[in-house]
């Protein structure tokens, strides 16, 4: 039994879909187009917004506080937040928050803004990032489906990490001549995002219907429920939220250990390719996978890759040079691309609709905790032992918790089974063949 449902499409079901197919649909087309603009607008005014307030305030711990600024509602309310998109239409949340976000970005060009209102209007723009990601996320296997899907979320992930490594460097020399430029632009690609998303997307009712409603607090807690109190989904969400404890932290300590093994020069060029390994290794592991390798190989393929991501880094304890340092961090992103895009198509594939925005939040705000936490917990260890030594007794630490990990890990006769009774909440599962539908149709609000 296969663990990826075919759905409408006629190749056979061993065989990866093709980049081709999933550029096919019309809709993913222009969730993609806006997405990548969104991201490549994002990182360009994370490294201008950095420019603007340091010379603004002279304060290096200021400037750093506007570019951990959109982080921050993830960790205070992220998942309240992304409970909002399922109270409304997707293309309606997306478009909403696009033009939001640029209207309040395009404040910050004004000459003369103290840094303390730049910092508020960064923060209240940020506040967006969670509906709008929620909606797009919830979205996606609506648009594309089988392994359609999986392929479509290692195109986005690829591509956000391939935005994240030009928004800086086009960010860095924009701002060096001219700062609010870059922000005119970020401002810019919200619009352009905005329209591609509304002209390229079709009309659907909220995934909650106004009787179902309570209140935000109750049905973020059905999210957590939702995610955690079904094996196939907690075992997903466990398995994730350990490996983003493993291969952000050569990233996070790129700069110290940089600067350890070199000076001057030197050490700028090396923190830059080590911070940039794990982005590229990530965008080459995302597409091999999605293209080159069937379905059902990399649905065998997580667990390794889950114990190779941490097992990877466990060489730092050699101090290796920082050439090394990034091959080896490419390496590990590399494992966690293999892994996190099927994860993540199993985990919406076996949500029930009504939930995946939801769900998104939870997901999304653990990620972002796990990776922040293991940069700080390694960061106050560093300060007292040396840096590879601190990588690489971490990172045996996380091997052993990996393998702890993939034992959990549900078969595919699981997935199957909450792959199917999930599709029964389909909203179009009446239009689909039969042979494509679920046993029965349910309402959207009906438990999972």
């Amino acid at each position: 039994m296969e663990a990826y449902p075919v759905s409408d499409e006629t190749r056979p079901p061993n065989q990866p879909a093709t980049f081709r197919e999933v550029f096919g649909q019309r809709e993913y087309r222009a969730v993609f187009a806006a997405s990548a603009l969104s991201w490549l607008g994002d990182y360009i005014s994370k490294a201008a917004v950095t420019v603007i307030v340091y010379h603004e305030s002279q304060s290096v711990a200021l400037s750093a506080a506007a570019f951990a600024i959109s982080y921050l509602p993830w960790l205070v309310g992220g998942p309240l937040l992304a409970a909002l998109a399922e109270r409304y239409p997707y293309r309606a949340v997306m478009v909403w928050c696009d033009l939001v976000r640029m209207a309040l970005i395009a404040l910050i060009v004004i000459p003369g803004l103290p840094v303390p209102v730049m910092l508020v209007i960064l923060f209240v723009a940020t506040l967006a990032n969670p509906p709008s990601q929620a909606a797009r996320s919830a979205l996606m296997p609506l648009i594309l489906p089988g392994d359609k899907l999986v392929v479509g979320l290692s195109l986005n992930n690829s591509t956000g990490q391939a935005a994240q490594v030009v928004g800086y460097a086009l960010g860095a020399g924009i701002a060096a001549f001219n700062p609010r430029a870059a922000i005119v632009l970020d401002a810019c690609t919200f619009l352009a995002s905005a329209l591609l998303i509304w002209f390229g997307t079709r009309h659907r009712p909220p995934a909650m219907a106004d009787r179902d409603r309570s209140n935000l607090f109750h049905e973020t807690a059905e999210g957590f429920r939702v995610v955690f109190g079904q094996r196939v989904l907690r075992g997903i969400a466990l398995l994730v939220f350990a490996a983003m404890l493993f291969s952000i932290v050569p990233e996070g300590l790129a700069a110290a250990w940089a600067q350890e093994k070199s000076q001057g020069t030197a050490a700028g060029g090396y923190q830059a390719l080590i911070m940039a390994a794990n982005p590229i290794g990530f965008i080459i592991g995302g597409l091999t996978m999605a293209r080159l390798v069937p379905p059902g190989v990399r649905l065998k393929l997580v667990r390794p890759f889950a114990v190779i991501s941490p097992l990877v880094l466990v060489p730092a304890l050699l101090n290796p040079s920082p050439v090394w340092v990034a091959v080896l961090a490419a390496i590990s992103g590399f494992a966690v691309a293999g892994l996190m895009p099927v994860a993540n198509g199993l985990f919406v594939q076996a949500l029930p609709h009504g939930y995946r925005a939801r769900a998104f939040g939870v997901m999304a705000t653990g990620v972002q905790l796990m990776q922040g936490a293991a940069v700080l917990v390694t960061g106050v260890l560093a300060e007292r032992f040396e840096i590879p030594l601190v990588v690489g007794v971490w990172s045996i630490g996380g091997v052993l918790l990996m393998l702890v990990m993939v034992t959990s890990w549900p078969s595919p006769q699981q997935f199957d089974s909450a792959i199917a009774e999930a599709a029964k909440s389909q909203p179009d599962a009446e239009d689909r063949p039969p042979a494509q539908r679920g046993p029965a149709h349910r309402p959207a609000h009906a438990q999972p």
